[in-house]
């Protein structure tokens, strides 16, 4: 058949499934865009053309589209993924740090960036970098390091074993993320004549692989020795769809299960077995598990700082049994016990060798009830006419929700605060960005999810400063008629890194939102805007709580709501009324080790003596 490039791909996307435990998904479910003269022409003549088979939506920042497809592909289990097209230039560009999101996640984004003439009738053409050293380098070629899988289309057939790649690294669960095919834009107008195979349906098979059987043996003798095991569960116990396995081997050896942020949500809260999160945004029954533990079993988790307290959390004895799909993400930790398969495969096979041996008795259920209190401290309202701190809007969301409910944060201090507090209900109720914890995830997201799971009640959460950096894709939201629910919480300022700031002797300099001062310092009072005016410009319908009380009607109110909704509130701070219990693990933030001021001395003081409890497990 003879269409140009851009056809075909369309084409060609429009035929790519997935499959797994034998349910099919669209592999490309849709295509963003933002268009300029980079694809305007190609993809988004293709689009027109092809209207019928490639489901179509219109972003307003590039980034925040990948956000939206990222939401997306998670909330489909990594079994459905969109496509999202750019200009060259600064459309191209803005798609870095989507990309980067995706790939450290391992969520899969295809990415179609225009790109330069590949004739080079006029050089340069508008938006064009040059380089004197290379004639064959544009700014795509930024997003080589943040793609699992890159290719310039620079010949009509080209686009054939480039575009299978491109599907086959999408659908592999140990290699996706970010998949990049940079398409210059005169070659996605050239005709070509395609043969039929490449236009055919083409299923890719999600793979399960199962465990080495000299691993597993080795897995399973050191469980059933291991006097004091935790389990972490990370992100790759939702890829995989392993909680029911991950419950069943958790109730058969009686072990307790603590959760990173991306794998909150594996069990629900109240589950016997849950201990709620691990690391430095954790809880204090995960942590002091852990620190006792001999035997660390790891499902689906990339070990990052937060959750390894930055080398201080584990004891020096103990030992390391990585369940990952990854080999790469099995042996980290120096662990001596890899265990590389698909996390539900490895979890049954365990569950599986050790169905004779006793389960070990519920230890820490006392701790659990603790920690709890804890809980219930930091969302207790005393005054419903007061203005509620941040602990406390979670609270009151917490009275509201059920399983259906999907709550979306990624930075600031709200997912220490959710990691602690949060109640989560059902395994896909808690979806907090955390590996890149990008600013600005929030909305775009929210709309992806709600895109793959229409009917749920889908909450962003954000704070003003994240607000500010992103919040484009509501103009999206109300296109789409999409009920997306908003909370901006405003508190002036950056609370999380502000925080952070005093903490190492930086004095919260530049982390609060006020007018300067006539000696030139950010001493005023706070700047006078108004985010809620904002989101109403943007289409929201906005409400404006200003107690506890007004907040418990204004987030039913949002909940029942067919329309996108914001709730805006302005928080107290914790000083002097209920807050979130303090960070329960260190995490490693170099303090100036030369100061001439003593907020500064005094955190280098602190700072030295946290550092001599890292260690290398080996």
């Amino acid at each position: 058949m003879r269409l140009t490039v851009a056809q075909a791909l369309v084409r060609f996307l429009a035929a790519q499934y997935t499959e797994r435990d034998g349910v099919r998904h669209r592999l490309i479910a849709a295509t963003w865009g933002v268009f300029g003269h980079g694809n305007v022409a190609g993809i988004g003549q293709a689009l027109v053309e092809h209207a019928d088979a490639m489901p179509f939506h219109q972003g307003r920042n590039e980034q925040a589209m990948v956000h939206a497809a990222v939401g997306h592909a998670r909330q489909t289990g990594r079994l459905s993924a969109h496509a999202v097209t750019t200009s060259i230039g600064p459309g191209a560009t803005n798609l870095v740090t989507g990309a980067a999101l995706a790939t450290i996640n391992h969520l899969p984004v295809l990415l179609l960036p225009g790109d330069t003439f590949a004739t080079r009738p006029a050089d340069p053409v508008l938006q064009q970098l040059q380089t004197p050293h290379a004639g064959d380098v544009s700014v795509n070629d930024c997003l080589r390091p943040v793609s699992r899988y890159f290719d310039r289309i620079g010949r009509p057939e080209a686009l054939i074993p480039a575009a299978l790649e491109a599907m086959r690294t999408l659908a592999d669960p140990a290699a996706t993320g970010a998949v990049t095919l940079a398409l210059p834009q005169d070659v996605q107008a050239e005709a070509y004549d395609w043969p039929d195979g490449f236009l055919a349906e083409r299923v890719w098979r999600i793979r399960r692989p199962r465990p080495d059987r000299t691993e597993l043996d080795a897995a399973v003798r050191a469980v059933r020795e291991a006097a004091r095991p935790l389990v972490v569960a990370g992100g790759g116990v939702r890829h995989s769809a392993a909680e029911d396995a991950l419950r069943d081997l958790a109730e058969r050896a009686g072990l307790p299960v603590a959760t990173t942020q991306a794998g909150k949500g594996a069990l629900p809260y109240d589950h016997p077995c849950e201990v709620g999160g691990l690391g430095h945004t954790g809880t204090a029954t995960a942590n002091g598990l852990a620190r006792a533990a001999d035997l660390v079993i790891g499902v689906g988790t990339r070990y990052t700082d937060f959750t390894t307290a930055s080398g201080t959390l584990f004891a020096p004895d103990a030992r390391f049994l990585n369940l990952n799909v990854t080999g790469f993400d099995a042996h980290k930790q120096g662990a001596r016990l890899p265990l590389v398969a698909d996390a539900r495969e490895g979890l049954t096979a365990l569950a599986d060798a050790l169905a004779e041996h006793p389960a070990r008795p519920v230890t820490w259920t006392a701790a659990k009830a603790e920690w709890e209190a804890r809980v219930d401290a930091a969302h207790a309202v005393t005054d419903e006419t007061a203005r509620p701190t941040q602990t406390q809007v979670l609270g009151v969301l917490d009275t509201l929700v059920d399983a259906t409910d999907i709550l979306i944060n990624a930075a600031g201090s709200l997912p220490g605060d959710l990691h602690k507090l949060w109640r989560t209900r059902s395994r896909d109720q808690y979806h907090v960005e955390y590996g890149y914890s990008c600013m600005g995830y929030e909305i775009p997201a929210a709309v992806g999810v709600l895109l793959a799971a229409p009917g749920r009640p889908v909450w962003a959460l954000v704070g003003d400063g994240t607000y500010l950096m992103n919040p484009t894709e509501i103009v999206t939201a109300v296109q789409e008629r999409l009920p997306l629910k908003l909370v901006i919480l405003q508190n002036h300022g950056y609370a999380s890194i502000g925080g952070l700031s005093e903490a190492v002797g930086a004095e919260r300099y530049g982390t609060d939102y006020r007018l300067r001062a006539a000696d030139g310092r950010f001493t005023g009072p706070p700047l006078p805007v108004d985010l809620g005016a904002n989101a109403a410009s943007l289409g929201m319908r906005v409400l404006r709580p200003r107690t506890v009380g007004d907040l418990r009607e204004a987030l039913a109110d949002a909940r029942a709501a067919t329309d996108p909704t914001c709730v805006y509130i302005e928080t107290e701070t914790a000083d002097s009324v209920s807050g979130p219990p303090p960070a329960q693990a260190w995490w490693d933030v170099p303090v100036a080790e030369i100061s001439t001021r003593p907020s500064a001395v005094k955190a280098r003081e602190e700072y030295d003596r946290h550092v001599t409890a890292r260690r290398r497990h080996l």
